[in-house]
């Protein structure tokens, strides 16, 4: 026993004894030219390490080195790829014997590295990485004996300046990206130890700056990392951002199975501008093709805040430069490397001035097909229901959907929608159609669709059809002292329908409308592309017009002809006077019929 203890205690000493002659008699820097050489000979490229280089091996393996560069190829401009001010790596000896691992120190300060892409697409990467040999290393079918840790301590890593900046010459762009700290607190498994950062960015159409903190563990086995209260806060500032700014917070708790390759993350609150949302993400990353399960519930969201807030310019004027503008399909080849399934509730959605309550949305994404299997919303009153379908496995996406509308306003809905006062009454809408390409112009073109509609207890805004044909006939009759001072509405029971889309007409074969006055029918088509109405039907005037100021015995039973042309906007409607010339023609004739009917009795004494 005593001959052991003598015998480790001779192994220190030497160990000792080797370590001080290292220290003293040993200078790293005696080999800087060697390791300079060596590095230009495997890269090509220049190496410097100005500063001395310092090490310690007692109480602990050291290295303090700054003044660290690594060039560009030659011709590329800025010189050095890589500057390193000071880097210092710490890790206390003994310990080490016992499968611990204790880091008194990580740091590294002022790292600037510069990657240049050329025009001619080389970069500064090109050489760094070695060809691959012709035979790979072979792979033990059983795992290796590995001994676990049984400690790791940090005394602290500290990572400052850093940044990268990426320069395209082709874009004349140069993208920065700096770390300006990174801190890792006092570090043991299977206990929290704080962490913080601060990060910022500047790209051509914005500016980022993001600072964080939190706490992390990793659990003894090293097959759990849990990061909780993570807060970040983020501002990003560009013409690209909603409104030129946009600041975003985000308080978080992950977990990490290292072993099964599984994150789950915890989002206990995101606030960006005026929207609050909670939510939960779960990623099993061991996959091929990564699984991503999200489920998020968001509060009042108003789209239209993020919009930017242009001025109105005519469309007269705008439709020339539109012809020449050439639109791609968007690129959905990312979403074949995409497996996800995201559950969607918000409170309330505004955008494009409509306002909408209840958003619940069902949606998953596999193999390049984007499936909405439900999204219900409330809307002025009624409700929406769609399920739709987008492949995006083509070049030139297709879609199938179908969507129904119920019991909603549809008048306050046009008003917010468009500005247009057309239209009122408790609506109810279904279509189901299908499409190819989603550019909007070829979108309309493309789409092929069918529906039905109809609209109870409401009003067509702008027009009074019985006044029409009363101030018509008036003036018919000679009397040009006719003025319409009613309001310029046509009430009506019901308002139905079906419809065809194709070539971006909507076709309306059997358009009814029927109140206790009047009965309109006919046909027509409205055009999405240029929002040209033309519209062809009957107006049937029923019993009286009394209670629209009518006269009974003057307009019941005439049936006259109506056009509906111009725009979506603009809405034009004209009478068929030759039709009503030629209903007053025959009226006229029945009562000189009934008065010479009248005489002739008279005359035969009653007979």
């Amino acid at each position: 026993m005593k001959f052991i203890k003598w015998l480790l205690a001779l192994v220190v000493t030497l160990f000792l004894l080797v370590a001080v002659y290292l220290s003293v008699f040993f200078d790293p820097n005696d080999f800087k030219p060697e390791i300079v050489d060596a590095v230009k000979k495997q890269t090509g490229r220049e190496f410097a390490i100005s500063d001395d280089l310092s090490w310690t091996f007692f109480p602990v393996i050291g290295i303090n080195l700054g003044g660290v560069s690594l060039s560009n190829p030659d011709g590329f401009s800025p010189k050095a790829m890589l500057d390193v001010h000071k880097a210092v790596a710490e890790v206390a000896l003994m310990p080490l014997f016992s499968h611990k691992i204790e880091i008194a120190e990580l740091s590294l300060d002022g790292a600037t590295i510069n990657l240049v892409t050329r025009k001619n697409g080389s970069s500064s990467l090109d050489g760094l990485v070695g060809e691959e040999s012709g035979q790979k290393a072979p792979v033990s079918a059983e795992p290796s004996t590995k001994r676990q840790l049984s400690d790791i301590n940090i005394g602290g890593v500290s990572i400052t300046n850093t940044q990268i900046n990426m320069i395209d010459e082709a874009k004349k762009q140069t993208q920065t990206f700096t770390l300006d700290s990174f801190t890792l607190g006092e570090f043991t498994l299977d206990k929290f130890a704080p962490i913080a950062f601060e990060f910022s960015a500047t790209m051509p159409d914005m500016t980022l700056s993001s600072k964080g903190k939190g706490e992390l563990k990793l659990s003894r086995d090293v097959k759990q990392l849990v990061i909780n209260d993570l807060n970040i806060d983020t501002v990003m500032e560009g013409e690209s951002i909603p409104n030129k700014k946009l600041e975003t917070s985000i308080t978080l708790a992950t977990q990490i199975a290292l072993d099964k390759q599984q994150l789950s993350v915890d989002i206990t609150q995101l606030t960006a501008a005026n929207i609050s949302a909670v939510g939960k993400l779960g990623v099993n990353y061991g996959t091929k093709i990564p699984k991503i399960n999200a489920d998020f519930q968001i509060g009042d969201l108003d789209l239209d805040a993020f919009l930017p807030k242009t001025e109105a310019v005519e469309t007269t004027q705008q439709t020339p430069a539109a012809s020449h503008q050439v639109a791609d399909e968007p690129d959905f080849s990312a979403l074949k490397g995409l497996d996800a399934k995201l559950k969607l509730t918000v409170k309330s959605i505004k955008v494009a001035n409509l306002a909408t309550q209840n958003w619940l949305m069902d949606m998953s994404i596999q193999n390049g097909v984007i499936d909405l299997t439900k999204l219900n919303a409330d809307l002025y009153q009624g409700q929406l229901l769609l399920s739709a379908q987008v492949d995006a496995r083509q070049a030139v996406a297709s879609y199938q959907f179908d969507n129904s509308v119920t019991g909603v306003q549809i008048r306050p809905l046009l008003k917010d929608a468009a500005d247009v006062d057309l239209l009122a009454g408790t609506a109810n809408f279904s279509v189901k159609g299908k499409g190819k390409s989603l550019i909007p112009l070829q979108l309309k073109q493309n789409l092929l669709a069918n529906g039905h509609f109809d609209i109870n207890d409401g009003a067509l805004y702008g027009v009074n059809i019985p006044q029409m044909i009363r101030s018509a006939q008036a003036k018919l009759k000679g009397d040009l002292s006719s003025q319409n001072k009613e309001e310029h509405k046509t009430d009506f029971s019901s308002l139905t329908g079906s419809f065809t889309l194709d070539n971006g007409v909507a076709n309306n074969p059997d358009l009814a409308m029927s109140s206790p006055l009047l009965r309109l029918a006919g046909k027509g088509s409205a055009n999405l592309l240029t929002e040209a109405l033309d519209y062809r039907l009957t107006a049937s005037l029923v019993n009286s017009l009394k209670g629209q100021g009518g006269d009974k015995e003057a307009l019941a039973g005439i049936d006259i002809p109506l056009a509906i042309t111009g725009t979506f906007q603009k809405p034009e409607y004209a009478l068929d006077t030759k039709a009503l010339l030629n209903n007053q023609f025959k009226e006229e004739t029945e009562k000189a019929k009934e008065k010479l009917k009248d005489s002739l009795l008279k005359k035969l004494g009653g007979f």
